[in-house]
């Protein structure tokens, strides 16, 4: 799993995926990023700033080097919200 690669440990996806199941909590997170675009993930700082609330909303604890690990993976995806294939590759690496 590449997300392994950036120091990501596996027991802290597990918790913000069974987390993130909660329909209050999904629909909260999908707020969060229901504007989000291809420049703003690209951004070190809006990327962080979201790193934060969303770790806010899940009610998880990190670190300043989880928060690094995970800002330094998403910038790395070059993810564009638009691109099915994108999304598609994302669910496929935490499903």
């Amino acid at each position: 799993m590449s997300y392994q690669k950036f120091g990501i440990s596996p027991q802290l996806v597990e918790r913000v995926k069974f987390k993130a199941k909660n329909p209050a909590t999904k629909e909260r997170l999908r707020k969060l990023l229901g504007d989000a675009t291809k420049y703003d993930l690209q951004d070190r700082l809006k990327v962080r700033k979201l790193t934060k609330s969303a770790a806010t909303i899940l009610q998880e604890k990190l670190t300043e080097t989880q928060e690094e690990q995970i800002v330094t993976f998403v910038l790395a995806q070059k993810i564009d919200p638009n691109n099915t294939l994108h999304l598609l590759k994302l669910w496929s690496m935490f499903r």
